[in-house]
């Protein structure tokens, strides 16, 4: 019999109440998935001797990683996913400092065949992107 991996599946869910504000829900939310942030920024130029301007709008776009992108994971539903058991540290962290408003509930599962690929090829990747990343700054 092949030594089967564990993992952990969590389920949470926010208590909508107990936050103050929109803003301080989607900080939850933030924190745990990440996000994408776009920067609107619009450029004035002068042209010729004329006092003609020229506007044009940029759009700058950033992902911002939450701790879900710090390993490997798959989400079963909209507040379920399983990571690694040996990465759950990170997790009981993050949940921990949030609850007072987000109850969580974790199942100890052992992952099949698909899922340890999974899991590998997500850290291959991201080494790979580190390692770019890496080469990128000591280029620059």
């Amino acid at each position: 019999m092949k030594n089967e991996k564990k993992a952990v599946l969590v389920a949470f869910s926010v208590k909508s109440g107990k936050f103050e504000s929109h803003y301080e829900r989607n900080k939850f939310f933030r924190g745990l998935y990440g996000w994408k942030q776009m920067i609107r920024k619009v450029v004035v130029a002068r042209e010729g001797e004329k006092p003609k301007v020229k506007t044009e709008e940029k759009f700058y776009t950033y992902r911002r990683e939450g701790v879900l992108d710090e390993m490997p994971h798959e989400r079963v539903d909209q507040s379920s996913f399983v990571v690694p058991e040996d990465e759950f540290d990170k997790i009981e962290s993050f949940f921990k400092a949030w609850r007072n408003k987000v109850m969580w509930k974790t199942f100890r599962v052992l992952m099949d065949e698909d899922m340890e690929d999974f899991f590998e090829d997500w850290e291959e990747e991201k080494e790979g992107e580190r390692k770019k990343k890496l080469e990128e700054e000591e280029e620059a």
